[in-house]
């Protein structure tokens, strides 16, 4: 079963490596394109934000928290289930088209929610410029709603039914539509776009336009694959006596708390858009830096919790304590160590991933990305432990934690937003770090008060073994990094040096875990040895 885990977790990591890969590409063309700050900058940065904040709104949290567990134990029925998937996906696509529809009509209003904003464009925030330009581009952005959704209510069926590989792939499809657009507006739109008014409805739908299509062809990729799942759909609008009561209920609590989520992210735009009219870091450097922090996680953890993640909901179901316990183990040690080395590594090498997006300093985004990667090991422990809570079809207890997080955070926002103008982008990335740390220490507290003590001293231990043996991963980190000659505004010499940097820090790493003799580290390098040899 372990080596199970570990091809689904190898198959998710290839995805979504390349998947990644092709996404950082893509933010970079797009931050080359049209900058990191400026008033064109963070119109797009909030437009192209809008679709994923609404769908999260409407489906996001519901569709991992609640539809797994569901679909797996829909499995059990007479027909497998059929019935069941058939109207879950007909609802959840039909109540998506609606939502879509009413956000495209409301993009002037949505803009103005997330922005702060005035009359005469004078003082602080965006102006009638920036607000024009960023609701021109939320008309072409916003039916991304329906297509995140489709994409995600199919690529879930297809986890709950252990297939991973599509869910995984099928974003490399978008960035590859995004990037070809981005230069095609590139070649033929040469002119300034730093500047709200400088931007024509042409450039507006060629650049809008080609990252909807992108969003279009992912989703569309996966329905080819539901056949493989011995899934027909058909839309079927009878929604009475198939189970679907139980579903409405579990994500009624799992809905609040991505309101709670999105009210904080409506505070955090509020107060980044004070930093526009100044030309300082703000919505663009945020949304860039929070890509560059998801990378890890998205590899490692998503890709290992995923594959986790139905397993724990079989556990639960069929109530195998012992089992679902282990899993939490396994998976909690093997995301801590890649994540410990990976917030280092972000932490030393920021500058040189700054550069790679905007050349020279990186307009304040390698402070950003530094800070953000304090959150990202308590980061990944909320997203197994969350999922717990979802196997076990508790989604109250995540939502009371989820609403002191978005306090804690807002409070730390609502500080950064009375200082300097030029550390807002700092202060919120910190107060999002800070945030996540509580909120990590609260759901270990509720799922030993749910499950029992779950091993606590042995991942503790793990996680001692893992931060002592960063300790000297970061020191030869700063040794290889001050070494090295100036990047300068070289991309290929920026990712060299984070690339050379980032290899001897995880070298000293793995060397000094072999040396504690970490059983975590020794089981990576023989599986890493077994793959060898297996090789011609």
């Amino acid at each position: 079963m372990t080596d199970r885990i570990g091809r689904s977790s190898i198959l998710l990591a290839s995805g979504t490596i390349v998947s990644r890969i092709l996404g950082f590409v893509s933010a970079v063309v797009l931050a080359r394109t049209v900058g990191l700050i400026g008033s064109g900058a963070d119109a797009f940065a909030l437009a192209n934000q809008l679709p994923n904040n609404v769908y999260a709104i409407v489906a996001g949290g519901v569709l991992s928290a609640v539809f797994v567990p569901q679909i797996v134990n829909a499995q059990l029925h007479t027909d497998g289930g059929a019935k069941f998937i058939n109207r879950l996906l007909t609802l959840g696509m039909s109540v998506v088209l609606l939502v879509t529809v009413i956000a495209v009509a409301a993009a002037p209003f949505l803009v103005r929610l997330y922005t702060q904003h005035t009359a005469d464009g004078g003082g602080y925030g965006f102006g009638p410029a920036e607000l024009a330009l960023a609701t021109a581009f939320a008309w072409w952005c916003l039916p991304q709603v329906f297509f995140y959704a489709a994409y995600s209510l199919v690529g879930e069926v297809l986890n709950a039914k252990g297939m991973f590989g599509p869910f995984t792939w099928a974003p490399a499809l978008n960035n590859i539509v995004a990037i070809a657009g981005m230069l095609w507006f590139g070649q033929h739109f040469t002119g300034s776009v730093s500047v709200a008014a400088d931007w024509d409805a042409t450039e507006v739908a060629t650049l809008a336009g080609t990252a909807t299509l992108g969003v279009v062809v992912q989703a569309l990729a996966l329905f080819g694959f539901l056949g493989r799942a011995s899934i027909r759909f058909r839309p079927d609008f009878h929604f009475r006596g198939v189970g679907l009561g139980t579903t409405t209920r579990l994500a009624a609590w799992t809905f609040g708390m991505i309101v709670v989520t999105q009210l904080a992210g409506i505070v955090q735009s509020n107060i980044a858009s004070l930093a526009t009219a100044y030309d300082e870091p703000g919505l663009a450097v945020l949304r860039f830096g929070w890509l560059v922090f998801m990378l890890p996680h998205s590899v490692i953890t998503v890709s290992l919790g995923t594959a986790y993640f139905t397993r724990m909901s079989t556990d639960a179901r069929d109530k195998r304590w012992d089992h679902l316990q282990s899993d939490i183990r396994d998976s909690l040690t093997r995301i801590c160590l890649f994540m410990v080395i990976s917030s280092g590594v972000l932490w030393l090498t920021a500058t040189f991933v700054a550069s790679v997006f905007a050349g020279g300093s990186g307009n304040g985004m390698a402070n950003v990305i530094a800070l953000f990667s304090i959150g990202l090991v308590p980061f990944g422990v909320v997203f197994v432990l969350q999922r717990i809570f979802y196997a076990l079809e508790d989604t109250r207890t995540p939502f009371f934690v989820q609403l002191v997080q978005s306090v804690v955070f807002t409070i730390g926002a609502l500080f950064a937003g009375a200082g300097p103008v030029s550390q807002i982008a700092n202060g919120i990335a910190l107060s999002m770090s800070v945030s996540i740390f509580v909120q990590a220490i609260l759901m270990v507290i509720f799922v030993r008060r749910r499950l029992g003590r779950l091993g606590g001293k042995s991942l503790g231990s793990s996680l001692a073994r893992f931060v002592v043996a960063v300790v000297p991963a970061l020191a030869a980190g700063f040794i290889v990094r001050e070494a090295l000659p100036p990047a300068s505004a070289s991309t290929e010499l920026s990712i060299l040096w984070a690339v050379v940097t980032a290899g001897a820090m995880g070298a000293v790493y793995l060397a000094v875990l072999v040396v504690v003799r970490d059983t975590s580290a020794r089981e990576l390098l023989a599986s890493l040895r077994r793959r060898g040899n297996k090789r011609p």
